[in-house]
């Protein structure tokens, strides 16, 4: 493509698409409410450990967007619950993709084991990232980028400025994605790991393919360093530092290829996403599914059960 001086390019906009919504600590562990079968808000502060206020303004913000309904389940006195609409349905993608790096990643012992049942084998299940096409286990090394762009109208600012919050949690009562919230739900370090995944790897490179301000992307590169989600390297052949994926990293994959779909699905008005990922072995356009471990069918909402530390809570078939 050539080089346009009118216009600002900006690569992975269906990304940002996802984390202009999901890109945000608090709105994901409402979204892993959700999922365990909350549904009204006081619930969702006792779940969440957010502050009322807190929650109230991520609520609305997800209706604004069309991910959730307000319902009324009493009169009298009137009480509203909260209902998930198709767009939010189509996250559970993600949310499997979440929970299947907290299997690799973030199991501690004091940390609640959630166990799902695919009710079409009547087995327990492990949610497996797959290529659609071959139904092979996906690993980032097997697919080829080719590079999404977009073009910006002028006028309209890319990237929204988020400044990253001192987020303070009450106790929860259940933790699910702790430790992938913090890295998904802070928008600047889910796109430094969309750029090392496309191959850009020097500050310089991630700065100008972000627009991040220099002090911003190195805070978050000392927090990722930190997590152990990136490492440093330095080659022989040049002076300045390159910076890769550790595994923990690389096994963030398919939460950001579910992030891509998603965003690709339903982008905002003013982008026209373009995405091209090749899936090495065999030949095939990428799109995920997220499978049963046991039967190899795709996991899907309404046919998924799960338990607490051997307690049922909740049967995803009411998530809509």
């Amino acid at each position: 493509m050539s080089q346009n001086t009118d216009k600002q390019i900006h690569r992975a906009s269906s990304v940002w698409t996802a984390l202009e919504i999901v890109g945000d600590k608090p709105t994901l562990l409402l979204l892993e409410s959700y999922w365990l079968g909350i549904r009204r808000f006081s619930d969702f502060c006792t779940q969440t450990g957010l502050l009322k206020t807190v929650v109230s303004d991520r609520l609305k913000k997800l209706i604004a967007v069309g991910c959730l309904q307000k319902k009324t389940y009493s009169t009298k006195p009137l009480r509203y619950e909260y209902r998930g609409t198709e767009k939010l349905l189509g996250m559970y993608p993600l949310a499997l993709s979440m929970l299947y790096w907290e299997y690799q990643w973030g199991q501690r012992p004091e940390k609640i084991n959630l166990q799902l049942t695919h009710k079409n084998c009547r087995n327990i299940s492990t949610p497996i990232p797959k290529c659609l096409a071959c139904r092979a286990p996906l690993h980032s090394r097997d697919v080829d980028w080719v590079i999404e762009r977009v073009e910006i109208q002028d006028g309209v600012k890319p990237y929204s400025r988020r400044r990253k919050s001192n987020l303070v949690l009450k106790q929860r009562q259940i933790a699910l994605f702790d430790e992938i919230a913090d890295v998904i739900g802070d928008r600047w370090s889910a796109l430094i790991i969309r750029c090392l995944f496309t191959r850009l790897n020097s500050f310089q490179a991630i700065q100008q393919d972000t627009q991040m301000a220099t002090n911003v992307l190195s805070e978050r590169l000392r927090l990722l360093l930190a997590k152990q989600i990136i490492a440093k390297t330095k080659q022989l052949s040049s002076r300045h530092m390159r910076y890769k994926l550790t595994q923990k990293g690389q096994d963030i994959y398919p939460v950001m290829l579910a992030l891509m779909e998603w965003g690709s699905r339903w982008p905002t008005d003013h982008l026209d996403p373009t995405i091209s990922l090749v899936h090495r072995p065999c030949g095939c356009r990428l799109k995920m599914r997220i499978a049963c471990s046991a039967c190899d069918q795709e996991l899907l909402p309404k046919e998924v059960t799960f338990t607490l530390d051997g307690t049922s809570l909740s049967d995803t078939e009411s998530a809509g």
